[in-house]
């Protein structure tokens, strides 16, 4: 007989698998990149939605020279990995980071759609140090460099846990230069600052600013339990529950149903296998919120 353990669960939040990591991807995202190669200015990336591709869930980039919302980001929060696709899903899925490396690891750097070489060779991590961002907490920094066999880059590169490169999002081998590329002035998690660098700008403030209705998600109430002795997913307050879409890991749903209006949902997982599973709830207006459980 299967038990399930009901992890944790947030209003606007994609919930990380363990507390020690903080993930990339939250519900909103925003990044602010100043330079001041000729006058300071300070461009802004954001996701602005979520969509599917080959029954994968993405977060839709949006911003600068991502304008044609086209370019797509997804993280597997359990591998610590952020991957970049495309809308038109003709080109290969790109591994931009992974946050899982040790010291002395070397990584295979891709830039896509970016200033810099798309295929950036090969890095090694020199260090790992833990420094305090905007909420007071210490995050890894990661410092790479190019490997001796690197004959393609030699610029060093710079990751923070939870904010991604200190250069553009899609370009982790980039070099964070205010005078030239640019450099990661803010970070921004469902409006509230993550990360600040104040050297060539005089405040952080998100472009993106939660209104009064998102903040009050009719899907906060509900509620998820597990019968343990029938294998059988229950949730209550489901009332607000439209679409209930079930994923592994891989990206793969597994089950999906609606609901019209019912109070309480029971949801049979007997044939599903130990692992990790995402549960997405939307409502019609497609307000969303994502619970995790895992099935021994």
């Amino acid at each position: 007989m299967k038990k399930f353990l009901f992890l944790y669960l947030f209003a606007f939040s994609i919930p990380a698998f363990s507390q020690d990591y903080k993930p990339l991807l939250d519900t909103y995202n925003e990044w602010q990149v100043t330079n001041c190669f000729f006058g300071c200015n300070t461009d802004r990336y954001w996701t602005d939605g979520d969509t599917i591709v080959d029954g994968v869930e993405y977060k839709i980039l949006d911003g600068f020279h991502f304008i044609s919302r086209s370019f797509l980001l997804r993280e597997e929060v359990a591998n610590r990995k952020v991957y970049l696709n495309f809308v038109d899903g003709n080109e290969d899925e790109y591994l931009l980071y992974n946050f899982d490396l040790n010291v002395g690891d070397t990584f295979d750097m891709k830039n896509p759609v970016s200033p810099f070489p798309e295929d950036a060779g090969m890095y090694q991590l020199d260090s790992i140090i833990l420094r305090p961002l905007s909420d007071g907490n210490d995050y890894r920094h990661f410092y790479f460099s190019p490997t001796p066999s690197n004959t393609i880059s030699t610029t060093n590169a710079v990751w923070v846990e939870g904010a991604g490169s200190l250069s553009l999002i899609n370009a982790p081998s980039g070099l964070p230069d205010i005078n030239g590329v640019g450099h990661l002035s803010c970070s921004f998690k469902n409006s509230v600052s993550f990360y600040t660098n104040l050297d060539s700008i005089t405040s952080c403030e998100p472009f993106i600013v939660l209104d009064i209705d998102e903040v009050s998600n009719p899907l906060f109430e509900v509620n998820v339990t597990t019968l343990v002795s029938n294998d059988i997913c229950t949730m209550t307050n489901t009332h607000n529950v439209r679409f209930i879409d079930i994923y592994d890991l891989n990206g793969r749903r597994v089950l999906e149903t609606t609901n019209n209006g019912s109070q309480e949902i029971n949801l049979n997982l007997s044939s599903f296998k130990s692992g990790v599973y995402i549960i997405v709830m939307n409502t019609k207006q497609f307000q969303k919120r994502t619970f995790k459980i895992v099935v021994n």
